[in-house]
């Protein structure tokens, strides 16, 4: 299944039945049913009558509300059916055991690290008149000093170090007509974090979404402390997925999939954004990219990208209840 994007400004989405209707100036503009759905995703100023959030909470499908641009998610609607107190209990006790958190948290950041690493190699192999050779070196330092962090705080001071030094080749890797001179957010000013953002973005409420469903307080993280308003442990899980993020705005990039004409400037403000129609163009490649199958090499089974991320929240119950150790996602799948 995949998930409804919804951009047309002034549109209504409807039912009719057990299907979901897009509808502008009396004119059906998409007709789906609501089984084959897994999240509804609204970008502005879209209207939704109460009869088709009933439809869509009772399939079970959740509703995210982002601001025109997709910059910031501003809420979810979500089904209370899958609610798992057990699991919210055993989380939360969780979190008072410091040596879980670090141990999960030197999980995290190795795997996050790792990740960027295999991306800096894969594309030093087929380019190899790019030398990406100080980053890789800078990279493998840093996964050095991981067992020895002796607590959260270090392990955040090495992830921000390892990051800026995976940025500095990430820079390297673009090819064409855009330039990066650095990961810069909130508003983004190129096209290139842009892109990185709104990747971010759909992926982080794509989790935080499945994380809610499955039973999880999404905004009890390890890794990420607890703040007011911010789902900690969707970002938590987040941070093994940031590079598959960074290959897929490569492959838009450097495929010349975008130009910079599908951008623009916040008229009221600051930030470059994708253009309405570059939107669309980007949720195809989006849904393409995270459906794309592949034998995962832990259980031999075709999966994709999407069905990874209920895999690693999976894997997360299982070593919060005690399990076996929690593994990260590999990029190189």
């Amino acid at each position: 299944m995949a998930n409804l994007y919804i951009t047309e400004q002034g549109a209504v989405l409807r039912k009719t039945g057990d299907r979901l209707l897009v509808e502008k100036d009396e004119e059906i503009l998409l007709d789906v049913p609501c089984d084959k759905i897994d999240a509804v995703l609204i970008f502005g100023n879209v209207q939704v009558t109460t009869q088709s959030i009933r439809e869509i909470l009772e399939h079970g499908v959740e509703l995210a509300i982002l601001t025109r641009t997709g910059s910031r998610i501003v809420g979810q609607i979500t089904s209370p059916a899958t609610k798992n107190i057990e699991l919210r209990v055993e989380q939360f006790r969780k979190y008072w055991d410091d040596s879980f958190r670090t141990t999960l948290a030197r999980i995290i950041v190795r795997g996050k690290i790792l990740n960027g690493l295999s991306l800096l190699r894969t594309f030093s192999y087929n380019h190899p008149e790019i030398n990406l050779a100080p980053e890789m070196g800078g990279i493998q330092s840093a996964l050095s000093t991981i067992d020895g962090a002796a607590n959260i705080n270090t392990l955040m001071g090495i992830e921000g170090s390892a990051a800026r030094v995976y940025f500095s080749g990430f820079g390297k890797m673009i090819l064409g007509e855009f330039t990066f001179e650095g990961r810069k957010k909130r508003p983004a000013p190129d096209p290139v974090n842009a892109l990185l953002s709104f990747g971010y973005t759909l992926f982080f409420n794509e989790i935080l979404s499945l994380l809610d469903g499955l039973g999880f307080d999404p905004y009890l993280g390890y890794f990420h402390n607890v703040e007011y308003g911010r789902a900690s442990l969707a970002s938590d899980i987040v941070e093994e997925f940031r590079a598959s993020v960074d290959r897929f705005t490569l492959y838009l990039i450097n495929n010349r999939i975008f130009k910079q004409a599908d951008f623009f400037t916040n008229p009221k403000g600051e930030g470059i954004y994708l253009t309405r129609e570059a939107q669309k163009i980007y949720f195809v490649q989006y849904e393409k990219y995270l459906n794309r199958e592949f034998v995962h090499p832990d259980t031999n089974e075709k999966t994709s990208l999407r069905k990874c991320f209920r895999l690693q929240a999976e894997r997360l119950a299982a070593f919060i209840r005690g399990g076996s150790e929690y593994k990260t996602f590999n990029l190189e799948v």
